[in-house]
């Protein structure tokens, strides 16, 4: 009962909202619906993902609002196809209150969570559907931005459903073939009233077509710089199968020593990694491996046993320490108690006098990631704070998180994309090595002693 009234409450609402909606000003900083428009299978909740995962990294409060778990929520058990009829009209009514239920919560994302990017991530393949989002967005001033994935290529289409649906709770307890035609099926009664967004009726509206999984692209009518680098990242994801290899350098002479930054050599335990490592690629059989390093001795004394060609990126140098460049935590501590508490209680925000933050050092490595989005199979031989930004990303960690992501020294990270995530494997080179990661500090007040505030500070020569 609780339910039907509030289905009943969320179809009041669609009812409204398909008139004509009062407008309200849209500033320059308003937030941003995007709203997915396709048939099933057409990768719109991977584009959804991955687009805010991206959008987080970069310091966009992002969120996806998926209405099949809405459905799912509201229909616990799935039966079959027959549910997506358009003349079904209970089934009809549910899930128009599912998506009115979704809007809500968009609605209370941007007022009571400060949000500004939120995914609508539907098939809204009818202009009905799209009609009452744009009132919704209009009536309350926010922006609106439609991606569109079309495809008609039966391979990936195949491909989609075995990827993404199979893990689906609709299909929990289904053999293969009777999912896979069960959903050929659902997208059937899609299609019958799906009405792409059309170039001339809608020249009005801010959208990209994405053809093919990326083959073509078409932009209309793109309205700020947030979307303008939706626009950027979409052209550069692909879904091609691939792995990126994640390694910091070989110990440095000033990882001994417990320094920070700094542009030392290789120790000689650091030698033996680099050579470990040429032995570990090339036994992975990697097709057509591009290696990256930063501009700094350590990556490129790593590269140089790996016999092959390598490509040196500044954006890769580590970060910036500033005045606290090449001193240990116990020099920092002695010598600027107040900026070591204050990284300490905001590590991702603090800057280094004359150095970077954590937040710097995100923005700076933003054009190695879509670089890595283009590539195929990549190593970046890199730096304790960078590999975190780059595994934070791939991750979906938070930025509280990134400083604090464990990265040590001689082991490589083996990153593999899959449909809505990435899986990780850990190889440790059996090469000893210091420990330069420093747990978070328990008291990070200004005022604390200099024993409390080097409790975490790992061991060095």
């Amino acid at each position: 009962m609780a339910f039907m009234n509030k289905m009943y409450y969320y179809i009041m609402i669609i009812n409204k909202l398909f008139l004509v909606a009062a407008s309200v000003p849209q500033f320059c900083n308003s937030p941003t619906m995007i709203v997915m428009v396709g048939l099933p299978a057409r990768g719109k909740t991977y584009i959804s993902k991955k687009l805010t995962r991206y959008l987080n990294w970069i310091g966009v409060p992002t969120k996806v609002f998926n209405v099949g778990q809405y459905r799912r929520q509201a229909v616990k058990t799935y039966k079959n196809f027959e549910f997506f009829k358009p003349d079904n009209e209970e089934a009809m009514r549910i899930r128009k209150a599912c998506a009115a239920a979704a809007l809500a919560d968009v609605a209370a994302y941007f007022s009571k969570d400060q949000g500004q990017v939120a995914v609508f991530d539907a098939t809204n393949t009818t202009r009905e559907r799209r009609t009452i989002i744009l009132n919704f967005a209009k009536e309350r001033g926010y922006k609106v931005f439609f991606v569109e994935s079309i495809c008609e290529d039966p391979e990936i289409i195949a491909e989609n459903i075995k990827q993404v649906k199979f893990g689906s709770p609709d299909y929990a307890d289904r053999e293969f073939e009777e999912a896979m035609e069960d959903f050929v099926q659902r997208i059937d009664c899609y299609r019958a009233s799906y009405m792409p967004i059309d170039d001339e009726k809608d020249r009005k509206l801010s959208y990209i077509k994405i053809f093919d999984v990326g083959s073509r692209y078409l932009v209309n009518r793109v309205q700020d710089h947030i979307q303008s680098r939706i626009v950027y990242y979409l052209m550069n994801i692909h879904v091609t199968p691939r792995s990126i290899y994640l390694s910091r350098h070989g110990e440095s002479e000033l990882n001994l020593l417990g320094r920070i930054g700094g542009d030392s050599g290789l120790s000689p335990r650091g030698q033996k990694y680099a050579n470990a490592l040429a032995t570990f690629i090339k036994n992975q059989n990697i097709k057509e491996l591009k290696v990256w390093t930063s501009h700094m001795k350590r990556t490129i004394q790593t590269a140089e046993t790996l016999g092959v060609a390598y490509e040196q990126w500044k954006a890769l140098n580590e970060i910036d320490a500033g005045v606290c460049e090449e001193m240990t935590y116990e020099e920092i501590q002695e010598h600027h108690p107040e900026e070591f508490a204050l990284r300490d209680q905001d590590k991702y925000r603090y800057r280094y006098p004359k150095g970077e933050s954590y937040e710097d050092l995100v923005h700076r490595l933003e054009p190695v990631i879509m670089e890595l989005e283009r590539q195929e199979n990549v190593l970046v031989i890199c730096h304790q704070a960078v590999m975190r930004c780059l595994l934070a990303y791939f991750l979906d960690k938070p930025g509280d998180e990134l400083p604090y992501l464990r990265c040590p020294l001689h082991t490589v990270l083996k990153l593999t994309p899959i449909a809505y995530g990435c899986t990780v494997e850990s190889f440790y080179l059996n090469i000893e090595a210091v420990n330069t990661h420093r747990e978070r500090p328990g008291n990070v007040d200004v005022n604390r002693n200099p024993e409390e505030a080097l409790q975490t500070v790992p061991d060095h020569v």
